[in-house]
C-alpha cells in the first residue's frame, strides 16, 4: 500500500500545475462545507449563549390555552386573566420557583423637560431583575412595597438616560410616562443588543403602577424560574398545579419554559446548518467530477506505462490500487488545504470580527476530511477500473 501512496504521489509530481489545478475545485469545496456549516453551528451557540445571557431555566406563563410548546403567541378567548393573586399564590405555595415577577408590557412616551422618547414599558416586580439577569448600576430595582403601594417609580435604561438626560444625573428627578409623574430611582446597567432588541432602551415600573396607568385589568404574563435545570420538569408541573386549582381545575393558561424555546430554535438552526451543508456538497460534487475527468486523460496519456507496467509483472490490481490512490491522494490533499484555510479564516473572525457567529467545531473537520476523501474513492473508481482493464499488449502498442 506505501509504494502505491509513494507512487501515485510521484505522479502527481510530475504534472504539478495540473495537480493543483485538480486539487483547486475539492479545496473550494471543503472550505464551503468549513464556512457554511461553522456558520450554522455559530448561530446556534450565539443563540444558546444569548438566551441564557437572559436567564435560566425561566417559565413565562401567559394567558391562554395552547398546546403548541415552545415559541408562540396563545390561543384567542382567555377565560381567566393572569392576576396579582395568581403572582401570590405561586409566592407562597410552588417550592421549586426561585422567584415570581408579574408583567405588564406596554409602550409610551418618556418625558423629561423639553425632551421626548418613545420606548418600552415593562410593569414588573422585584424578582425581575434576577431572574431576567438584567441589574441596576445606580440606585435601585423596583421593590415589594412599591409593588404593594402601586407606587409612581421608575428604573430607565442606558439610552433613555443618555437620550434624557445626557450627562445629567437622573436619580430622583421626575419624568413622565404617558402623561403619569414618576421619580427616577435607579439606573440599569449597560446590557446591549440581544436578538435585535435593544435592552438598554427599556423602561421599568412596578406592575400594579402599570396596569393603573395603561387601565389594564390583568397581566401580560408571569415570569418566573426553577431553581435548577433538574428541577425544571417538576417546577412546569408545579406552577400548573397551583394555577389551575385557583381556577377550578381549569388550564386557561400556558406555560413557555425555556428549554422549549431553546429547542425550538435548535431545531431551526440544525435545518439551518443541513441546508448550508447540501448547498457547500455541491462544490464537492463539482470538484470530484473534476478529479474523475483528469483522471480518464491521466489514463489515456499514461496508456504505454501501463502496458510496460503489466509486461514486467505487475498485475490489475496493482494498476486499480495505482489509479485509485492517485485520485484520492489528490482529494484528501485538496480537502487538508480547504479545511486548514478554513480554520485560518475561522480564527481571523473570531478575533476581528467577533461579532460574526462562527466556530470550527472538531465534527465539521472530520466531516471536510471525510467527505474529500469519500470524493476521492468515488471519482477515482473508474478511472482506476479502466486502467485495470487495459489489454496488456494493446496498451503497449498505443503511442
Amino acid at each position: 500500500m506505501f509504494e502505491h501512496v509513494l507512487s501515485a504521489l510521484l505522479a502527481l509530481s510530475a504534472n504539478k500545475i495540473r495537480a493543483a489545478l485538480t486539487m483547486l475545485g475539492v479545496v473550494i469545496g471543503v472550505l464551503a462545507v468549513t464556512l457554511l456549516v461553522g456558520v450554522g453551528d455559530g448561530a446556534r451557540a450565539y443563540l444558546d449563549r444569548t438566551l441564557t445571557s437572559l436567564g435560566t431555566n425561566l417559565l413565562n406563563v401567559i394567558p391562554g390555552r395552547t398546546e403548541t410548546r415552545g415559541f408562540g403567541p396563545p390561543a384567542q378567548g382567555v377565560s381567566r386573566p393572569l392576576t396579582m393573586d395568581d403572582v401570590r399564590a405561586l409566592e407562597r405555595q410552588a417550592t421549586l420557583l426561585r422567584g415570581v415577577s408579574p408583567i405588564v408590557t406596554a409602550g409610551g412616551t418618556v418625558r423629561y423637560m423639553n425632551r421626548q422618547r418613545d420606548t418600552v414599558v415593562l410593569g414588573v416586580g422585584p424578582a425581575f431583575s434576577d431572574l431576567r439577569n438584567m441589574h441596576v448600576d445606580r440606585g435601585e430595582f423596583v421593590r415589594d412595597e412599591d409593588l404593594a403601594s402601586r407606587r409612581r417609580v421608575c428604573v430607565l435604561g442606558r439610552r433613555v438616560v443618555r437620550e434624557l438626560f445626557g450627562d445629567e444625573n437622573p436619580l430622583g428627578k421626575a419624568v413622565r410616562i404617558a402623561g403619569g409623574r414618576y421619580r427616577v430611582v435607579g439606573l440599569m446597567e449597560a446590557k446591549g443588543r440581544s436578538l435585535g432588541f435593544d435592552l438598554d432602551d427599556l423602561v421599568f415600573i412596578p406592575a400594579t403602577a402599570a396596569m393603573d396607568q395603561f387601565n389594564l385589568p390583568a397581566l401580560s404574563q408571569l415570569l418566573t424560574a426553577a431553581r435548577s435545570k433538574e428541577d425544571a420538569p417538576d417546577a412546569v408541573r408545579e406552577v400548573e398545579d397551583v394555577l389551575a386549582r385557583r381556577r377550578g381545575g381549569e388550564k386557561s393558561f400556558t406555560i413557555q419554559s425555556q428549554d422549549d424555546l431553546l429547542k425550538t430554535f435548535g431545531a431551526l438552526t440544525a435545518a439551518m446548518t443541513l441546508m448550508l451543508l447540501a448547498i457547500a456538497s455541491i462544490s464537492l460534487v463539482v470538484g470530484g467530477i473534476g478529479i474523475m475527468n483528469i483522471m480518464l486523460v491521466s489514463v489515456r496519456e499514461r496508456t504505454r506505462e501501463i502496458g510496460v507496467r503489466r509486461a514486467v509483472g505487475a498485475t490489475q490490481s496493482d494498476i486499480l490500487w495505482q489509479f485509485l490512490l492517485e485520485a484520492v491522494v489528490i482529494s484528501s490533499i485538496g480537502g487538508a488545504v480547504g479545511l486548514g484555510i478554513g480554520a485560518a479564516i475561522t480564527a481571523l473572525v473570531q478575533r476581528y470580527a467577533p461579532d460574526v457567529p462562527i466556530v470550527l467545531s472538531p465534527w465539521i473537520a472530520v466531516v471536510a476530511v471525510g467527505s474529500s476523501f469519500v470524493v476521492g474513492v468515488a471519482s477515482g473508481v473508474v478511472p482506476a477500473r479502466r486502467a485495470a482493464l487495459l489489454d496488456p499488449v494493446e496498451a503497449l502498442r498505443y503511442e
